[in-house]
This record gives C-alpha cells, sequence and structure tokens, in this order.
C-alpha cells in the first residue's frame, strides 16, 4: 500500500483495482452451465471476507465495508484467540460464532438478506473446522425509475438462434451515459442509481460476452472515467431477479491462493495448524421498475436531435459501482435474465399464443437488431 496511509486517496484507488481485478479473475474461472447460465459475484463481499479472516489489512479494508454480510462458524471446542474477536468485533462488527446446526447457518442468511435467500446450504461440510460464509442481496433503485405501465413482454435474444420471453422495462428518455468502446467492440451504458451507486453495463455487439476476450481487455476504471455527459436515451432494459451461488475454495486455488486452504497463515486467529474448510458465496440481485421519483425530478440535458437508443437485450458484461470509490459491489455476466423460461428458437414461426405476446418482425435494434 502507499506510504501515506489506508485512508488516503491513493490507497483507496490501490484497494479499488485490486477488488476489480479480483472480481474480473473470479468471473474467468467460473463456468456457466445451462442450469446457472448467470454469474453474479460480491468483489467487495468476497475481499472484505477474507480480509477479515486473516485480519489482514483490515484497517484499509474497514472504510469500503457496504451492504455486506459474512459469517465465522467455528466448530464446538476451537478457540480463536480473543484479540482475534474483538479486532473483528471493532473493524467489521461481527465476531466468530460456534457452529450448532444447518438450520443455524440457513436462519443467519436467511436473516441477513432480510429473507431473500433461503436454505443457503443443503448440508454442512465434512470435516469442518473452521467455515466462512458470505451472502449479500442487492436490489436496485434507479435514480429516474421506471413506469411499471410501460413495462411488456418482450425478447432477449440469448445466442444468435436462441431467445428467451422477458418482461422488459422502457423508458423514452433514460438518463444515461453512453458510449461505443472500439477495442471491447461493445456498447458501455451507466444507469445511475441512488445511494451514489451506478450500474455500469457492457454489452458487446456480436450477441455474445467472451469472459477471456473481454477480461484481457477490460480496465473497468478507465471506462468509468470516458463515461460522457448523462443524456436522455430511449432504453429496454429486462426485469430480472436472479441468485447465484458457488463454493470459491477451487477457484481460490487456481487463482493461486489455495495456501488459504491447505497451510493458511491464520496466527491472528488460533495457534496451530488450522484450515478454512470452506468460502461459500451466494449472491442475489434484483432489478425491476422501483427507484426515486420519475425521470421528471432528474436533470438530463435533452439534445434537439432524436434520442439515441440502448435496447438491452443481449448478453452483457455488469458491474455495480461505488461512486465514491470505484469499488465493484457487484459484477457478473448475464447470459439469460429468465432461465426458467423455455428457449424460444430465432426465427422459427413463433406466434403470439406461444409467447404470451407479439413480436415485432420488422424491429431492428440500435446497432441491426439482435445477434446475426
Amino acid at each position: 500500500l502507499p506510504k501515506e496511509g489506508p485512508r488516503s486517496p491513493q490507497s483507496r484507488e490501490t484497494i479499488a483495482a485490486a477488488i476489480q481485478k479480483l472480481g474480473v479473475q473470479l468471473l474467468q474461472n467460473l463456468e456457466t452451465t445451462p442450469e446457472q447460465p448467470n454469474v453474479i459475484i460480491s468483489p467487495l463481499s468476497i475481499s472484505l471476507a477474507l480480509s477479515q479472516l486473516a485480519l489482514d489489512a483490515a484497517t484499509c479494508m474497514s472504510p469500503f465495508k457496504r451492504n455486506t454480510e459474512s459469517l465465522y462458524l467455528c466448530v464446538s471446542g476451537f478457540e480463536p484467540k480473543q484479540e482475534f474477536i474483538n479486532e473483528s468485533r471493532r473493524l467489521y462488527h461481527s465476531e466468530p460464532t460456534i457452529l450448532e446446526s444447518l438450520q443455524q447457518v440457513n436462519e443467519w442468511v436467511e436473516n441477513a438478506t432480510q429473507g431473500k435467500m433461503t436454505d443457503f446450504l443443503p448440508a454442512l461440510p465434512p470435516n469442518v473446522l473452521v467455515m466462512l460464509i458470505n451472502a449479500v442481496h442487492f436490489k436496485g433503485e434507479w435514480k429516474a425509475r421506471f413506469d411499471p405501465r410501460f413495462t411488456s413482454r418482450g425478447v432477449f435474444y440469448v445466442d444468435e438462434k436462441h431467445m428467451v420471453d422477458v418482461e422488459v422495462m422502457e423508458d423514452a428518455k433514460h438518463p444515461l451515459s453512453l458510449f461505443i468502446d472500439n477495442e471491447l467492440e461493445a456498447q458501455v451504458a451507466s444507469f445511475p442509481f441512488l445511494k451514489f451507486m451506478s450500474l455500469l453495463v457492457v454489452m458487446p455487439l456480436s450477441g455474445e460476452v467472451n469472459v477471456p476476450s473481454l477480461s484481457a481487455k477490460l480496465n473497468i476504471s478507465d471506462l468509468y472515467n470516458r463515461l460522457p455527459k448523462e443524456r436522455a436515451v430511449q432504453v429496454k432494459v429486462p426485469k430480472f431477479k436472479l441468485e447465484y451461488a458457488q463454493e470459491l475454495k477451487d477457484v481460490f486455488t487456481k487463482l493461486g491462493l489455495g495456501e488459504m486452504f491447505s497451510s493458511p497463515n491464520l496466527a491472528e486467529m488460533a495457534d496451530g495448524p488450522l484450515q478454512v474448510s470452506s468460502v461459500m458465496h451466494k449472491s442475489s440481485m434484483e432489478i425491476n421498475e422501483e427507484g426515486a421519483e420519475a425521470a421528471a425530478a432528474t436533470t438530463v440535458v435533452i439534445s434537439r436531435a432524436s434520442n439515441p437508443v440502448f435496447h438491452l437485450t443481449q448478453p452483457f458484461f455488469f458491474a455495480l459501482m461505488d461512486d465514491v470509490t470505484q469499488v465493484p459491489i457487484f459484477m457478473g455476466v448475464i447470459n439469460n435474465p429468465s432461465p426458467g423460461a423455455p428457449i424460444l428458437q430465432k426465427g422459427e414461426s413463433v406466434n403470439q399464443d406461444k409467447v404470451g405476446f407479439p413480436i415485432d418482425k420488422n424491429y431492428m435494434g440500435s446497432f441491426g437488431g439482435p445477434p446475426k
């Protein structure tokens, strides 16, 4: 860390860059499946949990604490050092808890997420000694909320041949920072949220999020700093409520952090050999029309030209950013915002009865419509 101290602007930038990098590295190593087509993680939450575990750089990480919940569970008979408990309490407002039952874990997660996550764990890991649980739920609140009267059925193109039925929010004049990044070959947009947050979206023009290729060129702070002034944009955004759960032990090992599980330095926590048995991360994110007052209350520069268009109708990368620190609170890739819906063949003869809404066959999106 820079010599100026943990709360200096330079240190904050260094930490923000490190958390961004961790998020991108995790995305590169977390595979999607047909059952779990999206990846949603909280790099901030994971970073805080790991730094708390070792009380490592704790004084640096504590100013970043926001919307995150972590729980340490220790098997009965295992005694953490009193100093560790005191520092955990002082810096992170939490402390180790004796592990009593599966129900105890699931109830804690349910309470920590205001009932949004139930049945967090189906079973306890074998031979558990110390367990780190990290749960985070986010419900976005737009600075300019969407009017539910304009929400309608629409389609999201999951790839060049397939689409799904989604609920689409629409606003003719939404405040948005928008530009095209030629190197990423993507549209980049930033939606303002309440509480000094914004939703940064990168939607590749190809219609596919190639994470290895994207992450090699992706610099979130750079994109953030290049965002133009907000203007009124005609937008369409799918509503979604998605969950993601992952054991991160294998991924951390891939990233060269396997020592944490085989021979970690947890001397701050307890004497003697000690291993982390499991790092379980679960996140959920909900985006709907809710937010502050209607767009009329937001100052937007409206040009005389017709409003530009941004339709979020194909796979995209996103980062929910803290505007003050540039730390990604959430990060992920949305390949299918409606994973439970049937996947329809693009170009097949689709009638209104089959999908429940009319499809505009003449619709061409802002860059020539759906992926070719």
